[in-house]
């Protein structure tokens, strides 16, 4: 089996879990979850924003610590960090510790992604990187996908869904700790990255699409319950066709490389801004509201894809940092977003 495909198959079942599974399934079971311990629209904000807010120190404590002891060994603590979140979630007695479970679960994407950037700078030839980076970062959209079906194949028994969840993620960290690299950064990688003009457009770009994103991702299964009276099944089928959508993402790289990250990068933000409405808007039908959850999909998991690959073009040296740089912004964003929507 080639670098390219070892990696990126394993890669891709990381991000599932830890992206699908671990951080964006609480929205999907917010209304079950809501409905059990009587969370209230305002303490649901603040979960939320506490998870994206972990995320933020996850993936800066993960990209130095893929420079410094690698990325296997990143890449299996982000799974079992998910199992542990996961497994808290779906015993959880109270918000209290509901609320804490969320959080540790949270921060495992911001461990995941970068050590899966070094991994594939690392073992993947130089013509392949963008193509593996993009599917790996698509694995999100296949989580997503999966956890609507699941939802709906359990009639909304979100504890019974986080324990299966957590008990994939132990597995994916055995395939972690034998398929990826024990790769390291470059002896001088360290520090500060330099704020040259493409990482500060960077900056500026992902944080104001992470602080969109969190209208759907956070409360996307309220809106459709309030909005269209839809129980758990209506937003099981919403949240598969986000996920559905976002597999486009995989071809973020393979666009970026024709097309250039300019037009991409506007093409997919006005199919972002597309979808919010045609979810959100109250005069919404319901296939108006599934095409929208389909576009939501395909633009968010292009978009990081575009910002995946303007991370590691901007800090070639540093991938691990470079992805953490889009990503962190992204998740800066969200932990502003969410508590404001909600």
């Amino acid at each position: 089996m080639s670098p390219a495909l070892r990696i990126g198959a394993t890669g891709f079942g990381l991000i599932a879990i830890c992206y699908g599974f671990a951080r964006f399934a609480f929205g999907l079971f917010l209304p079950q979850i809501d409905g059990e311990l009587g969370l209230g629209p305002s303490l649901s904000g603040i979960i939320s924003g506490g998870s994206f807010a972990s995320y933020c120190i996850a993936i800066i404590a993960s990209a130095v610590l893929a420079e410094r002891i690698g990325a296997r060994a990143v890449a299996v603590g982000a799974a079992i960090v998910a199992a542990v979140g996961m497994a808290g979630i779906a015993l959880a007695p109270s918000p209290l510790i509901l609320a804490i479970a969320v959080v540790v679960a949270g921060s495992s994407t911001g461990l995941a992604s970068p050590p899966m950037a070094a991994a594939v700078a690392a073992a993947v030839r130089k013509s392949r990187q963008d193509l593996t980076n993009t599917v790996i970062n698509a694995g999100t959209s296949v989580g997503v996908a999966l956890s609507g079906p699941i939802a709906l194949a359990i009639a909304g028994q979100w504890r019974l869904a986080f324990g299966a969840f957590a008990a994939v993620a132990v597995v994916l960290a055995f395939a972690a700790a034998v398929s990826l690299p024990a790769s390291r950064g470059d002896k001088g990688a360290g520090g500060l990255p330099p704020l040259n003009s493409p990482v500060l457009r960077l900056i500026s770009a992902s944080f104001l699409m992470g602080a969109a994103s969190t209208a759907l991702w956070s409360f996307g299964g309220q809106i459709v319950s309030h909005q269209l009276g839809w129980g758990p099944t209506g937003t099981g089928v919403l949240w598969t066709c986000i996920g559905a959508g976002g597999i486009a993402g995989a071809w973020a790289g393979t666009l970026v490389g024709r097309f250039g990250l300019d037009p991409v990068h506007w093409t997919f933000l006005g199919l972002m801004s597309t979808s919010i409405l045609a979810v959100g808007s109250g005069v919404a039908t319901p296939a108006f509201a599934l095409t929208g959850g389909l576009l939501f999909g395909a633009a968010y998991v292009m978009l990081t894809g575009v910002y995946l690959v303007w991370g590691t073009h901007a800090l070639p040296a540093r991938p691990a940092t470079g992805l953490m740089i889009g990503f962190l912004t992204i998740a800066v964003g969200q932990t502003v977003g969410a508590p404001l929507f909600g």
